[in-house]
């Protein structure tokens, strides 16, 4: 079977305009981001919920840039044909615009991502901008942005209110006018990520954002069930994976003590 071509931004941008559906999951090792790539994902995210989802931490906040940047390395090492897309966590971009280009520098030259996102809107115009002009691809982020959940007063939808609706319209078309290549909307009512679809040009990634985004991004392992302490109305199992690995470890677990593994099958022996 031929390899299918490398995914560009040029790429996702012709998506949009034929009204073909962008997939897009998280990655956070060499190995699942094989298997996505063999699936045939489009874009592939290594996002600061690795925090949450691999390291335990209680929010994205304290990931750090060496953090992404490490299991960006797993993933770049998979040649995926898929778009390659690293978080800049919170602080490596908030500071200066000198600050984010560095750190998303990092991201490409020492990760392997092919693009950088980060969360904000029009108070991002600098950063978005230095980061563009050093030719390194940005996807923005509006609606509910993890890295803010404090000053948002916890994980909730936004741009219920017709102002705020409003004011996230403009925000993506700013993000457009900024020189992002795509954008993420989390977090908001289906009917605002359509009006934002329909006014920009530029592929928008829902997540919690309903059907008429140009295309979806889930954390892999909650498509997969295994957290089963996050439930979020958005996100849906396609797999128990949870359940399987726990039923395999009781299985070794009690094969082991038993005796009964390792047998003759799964044993060397003299001629």
């Amino acid at each position: 079977m031929s390899r299918r071509r490398k995914t560009t931004v040029q790429t996702l941008l012709s998506m949009k305009q034929r009204g073909d559906k962008i997939v897009m999951l998280t990655a956070y090792d060499y190995q699942t981001a094989l298997l996505e790539d063999r699936a045939g994902v489009d874009m592939i995210l290594v996002g600061d919920s690795l925090g949450m989802v691999v390291l335990g931490y209680e929010n994205t906040i304290p990931v750090t840039l060496e953090e992404i940047v490490h299991h960006l390395r797993g993933v770049s090492h998979a040649r995926p044909q898929a778009f390659v897309v690293g978080d800049l966590p919170f602080m490596s971009y908030q500071a200066s615009p000198q600050d984010a280009v560095r750190n998303a520098g990092r991201l490409v030259k020492e990760g392997g991502a092919e693009g950088v996102k980060l969360e904000g809107g029009r108070r991002m115009e600098a950063v978005i901008k230095a980061i563009v002009d050093a030719n390194i691809p940005v996807m923005g982020h509006i609606g509910l942005t993890p890295q803010s959940v404090h000053h948002l007063g916890g994980m909730r939808v936004q741009g219920k209110a017709p102002a705020d609706a409003d004011k996230l319209v403009e925000e993506a078309l700013f993000l457009e006018e900024a020189g992002c290549f795509s954008m993420v909307l989390e977090g908001m009512p289906l009917q605002l990520a359509r009006r934002i679809t329909e006014r920009v040009s530029i592929p928008t990634i829902g997540i919690g954002a309903g059907r008429y985004c140009d295309g979806q991004v889930l954390v892999v392992n909650d498509l997969l069930g295994m957290n089963d302490e996050f439930d979020a109305k958005f996100v849906k199992r396609y797999a128990e994976v949870g359940k399987q690995m726990t039923e395999a470890f009781d299985a070794y677990i009690k094969e082991v003590k038993e005796g009964s593994f390792p047998d003759p099958e799964h044993s060397y022996s003299t001629d």
